[in-house]
């Protein structure tokens, strides 16, 4: 039988892929009684995920959900790639490169293979996955407590991994830009994020630029502290200017041969 929180991530993946869907339509697709759709549909607004309305339910444009790595990884996949290929500029062979949780991360990986030898830390398991028995590297998984939704070891035991190591390079993103600030919606994501920034040398910072469209709950880091901040095209130039101004060593990717 399928657990209720398995049910609800299907739910919100349903729902996430279609934009709206009719409350009837989920029972006829689920086979699952009215009451338990609205159940789990409740819980999932109260989470921020969706947004009920009338007889439907809609994606919430903030919502929790757009944490969820098997969401994310498929979101802006070009922009994605461009911007792991731009990040291989600050990784040496023989580094230790650190990797958060976040799919743009996940993207840098299966380029990593290309400058072997590497140390490479991370606490997402599908980084992990990827990363198992390959030669050449030596690959240190950060414990901690797993949480389904990131796909990711988080928590008191992965913070204090990350505080017992020492990086050269960090590739990490982030859920939100506003003003020269990065957001994350979770807190307890956020704490891991800035234990991996005080372990590392470097630290660069991939976001695409539909980040500065969006709200997250928690503050991360101000972009100044980044060595790089990679956004891909698309950014406006008023706005490029103006984190420039305020010390942000910006580069813009394009995500197209031209």
């Amino acid at each position: 039988m399928i657990k209720a929180d398995e049910r609800r991530e299907e739910i919100a993946e349903y729902v996430i892929k279609l934009g709206q869907v009719r409350i009837d339509d989920l029972v006829e697709h689920f086979g699952v009684s009215r009451m338990t759709i609205h159940r789990h549909i409740d819980r999932l607004a109260q989470q921020g995920v969706l947004r009920k309305l009338h007889g439907a339910v809609t994606v919430q444009p903030s919502g929790l959900y757009e944490s969820a790595f098997r969401y994310r990884v498929t979101v802006n996949r070009a922009e994605k790639d461009a911007l792991a290929k731009a990040a291989l500029d600050y990784v040496e062979a023989g580094q230790v490169i650190m990797l958060d949780d976040s799919s743009t991360a996940n993207a840098v990986v299966p380029l990593l293979l290309d400058l072997k030898p590497l140390t490479v830390i991370t606490n997402s398991v599908p980084t992990a996955a990827l990363l198992t028995n390959v030669d050449a590297i030596d690959f240190i998984c950060l414990g901690g407590q797993y949480h389904a939704t990131y796909n990711a070891y988080i928590g008191i035991v992965c913070e204090n991994a990350v505080a017992r190591l020492r990086a050269n390079v960090l590739i990490c993103s982030a859920s939100a830009i506003a003003g020269t600030t990065a957001f994350i919606q979770d807190q307890n994501v956020v704490r891991v994020k800035q234990a991996m920034m005080a372990a590392s040398a470097k630290r660069i910072l991939l976001v695409d630029h539909a980040k500065f469209d969006r709200i997250a709950l928690h503050a991360f880091e101000d972009l100044t502290s980044f060595d790089a901040v990679l956004t891909t095209e698309g950014l406006d130039d008023a706005r490029a200017q103006s984190l420039e101004r305020a010390g942000v060593r910006l580069r813009i990717i394009k995500t197209t041969a031209q």
